[in-house]
């Protein structure tokens, strides 16, 4: 029997389940697909991103499929320059999520149980038992990163309160039987206006169409590729001709959260926790956040030695991280608008970002390496992570009771570094207690 069931298989459940497993746990990963996605998806990872992938042996693999390096993030298509930025990666990663997906899964020792699409969840004081493919799995917790359509959301009763797509949009893959020279030979950032388009791999292009049309119709239509064409035409010009389609979908700015992380034994994270216009990558990167602050929390609990509370924290820590992240692409929507009250906002704000101070305060938002949390002193680009998912304690020793938990090194500042990476002690006093919060009780009390 796993320790831990995930449900899911995109990258925010299978980099919890990574983080579980170099905790020395026993996961099983449940996907409803039978094969893993050919879809591009999500298509940017951001420089805090990056640094966690570096961290865990993985960028090597998923910058091998990477398109492009592109030195700024944006805010509803308004360049934000992240030349400055306190990292080694002041870049976005121009990489399709499958990649990202598939370089995760090659690395966990458990082989994901596909078409095993979840269809009950019974929890009780010891565990959770999931139907899923017809089977019965056991375990003692279970992770819900099954979408925004969560299956296990709707089982376990979760309200998802907040606000209803205002806009339409319509994204595909395709192939591009026709196009005028110069178009989309390289990877840019969107504008913010209509018929966005961006080369792939294998001759396919990403395309986002968002115009008078979209808005008239349902959200059930299905998209045509005639859609398309008369999208592309509009955005830029009779030069450009529809290939194949290889998928399309509507989707839109609807914004909604989860009010609790945690029901019972199971704990919910990316997609399923939180939905929002999906911009500038920002889901994809959210929900690896959200892996990477409940996996080692998670194994703590589940080897018993957790403080009280800790677990917990995982909903305190990220809850208020996403919501930021929902208000911020509310406000890209809006920008978004093709009425012009919404373009005197957005020439109003193009100015005001143009100010450093403000592009340096929304680039370290949008780009993760501004993320921190209550009594946090910020990351720790400079240590890496221990390989066993430990918390690492430089430039001191630990009391009796926590070597264990720890892993101590060398170094002229002092700190303790939780396994997500986070300062949580940065010498003088109050190490003590920091280990009590963050890696539990001593061990010789």
């Amino acid at each position: 029997m796993p320790d831990i069931l995930v449900a899911g298989g995109g990258p925010t459940g299978l980099l919890t389940a990574f983080e579980l497993e170099r905790a020395g746990l026993d996961v099983l990963v449940l996907e409803r697909d039978a094969r893993p996605t050919t879809q591009s998806k999500a298509l940017a990872l951001q420089p805090r991103s990056i640094e966690v992938l570096d961290e865990r042996g993985l960028l090597a693999a998923v910058e091998a499929h990477a398109e492009a390096r592109v030195p700024a993030g944006h805010f509803s298509g308004i360049p934000i320059d992240y030349a400055d930025l306190p990292t080694r990666f002041p870049y976005q990663l121009g990489v399709e999520q499958a990649y990202v997906a598939a370089a995760i899964e090659a690395r966990l020792r458990t082989p994901v149980l596909r078409d095993a699409a979840v269809t009950a969840v019974e929890q009780d004081g010891e565990g959770v038992t999931v139907t899923a493919g017809g089977r019965r799995h056991r375990a003692g917790w279970l992770v819900a990163a099954d979408g925004g359509h969560s299956t296990v959301r709707r089982l376990v009763g979760a309200a998802f309160p907040g606000t209803s797509a205002r806009i339409s949009l319509v994204v595909a893959d395709l192939t591009l039987a026709r196009k005028p020279a110069g178009l989309a030979d390289d990877w840019r950032l969107p504008s913010g206006g209509s018929g966005f388009l961006l080369p792939l791999s294998g001759g396919r292009y990403r395309v986002v169409v968002g115009g008078e049309e979209q808005q008239r119709l349902g959200r059930d239509a299905p998209v045509t590729a005639d859609e398309l064409q008369r999208g592309l035409t509009d955005a830029h010009g009779p030069g450009i001709e529809v290939g194949e389609v290889l998928w399309a979908s509507r989707f839109g700015d609807a914004a909604r959260q989860l009010e609790r992380y945690r029901h019972g034994r199971v704990l919910f994270a990316g997609d399923a926790a939180h939905i929002h216009l999906p911009v500038g990558g920002q889901g994809l990167n959210l929900g690896l956040q959200d892996a990477v602050n409940l996996g080692w929390k998670l194994a703590a609990q589940v080897r018993g030695h957790a403080a009280d509370g800790l677990l917990d924290s995982y909903h305190d820590e990220r809850h208020p991280i996403a919501a930021r992240v929902l208000l911020s692409t509310r406000a890209q929507g809006v920008l978004g608008v093709p009425i012009p009250d919404a373009a005197a906002v957005r020439e109003i704000v193009t100015g005001l970002l143009a100010v450093p101070q403000a592009r340096r305060a929304v680039a370290f938002e949008l780009s993760g390496i501004g993320i921190t949390y209550p009594g946090i002193a910020g990351r720790a680009a400079d240590v890496p992570v221990a390989p066993d998912g430990r918390a690492v304690l430089v430039g001191a020793s630990p009391p009796v009771g926590w070597a264990g938990r720890v892993e101590t090194r060398d170094g002229t500042e002092p700190r303790l570094i939780r396994p997500d990476g986070y300062v949580a002690w940065a010498g003088g006093p109050g190490l003590d207690a920091a280990l009590r919060r963050w890696c539990g009780p001593s061990s010789a009390n």
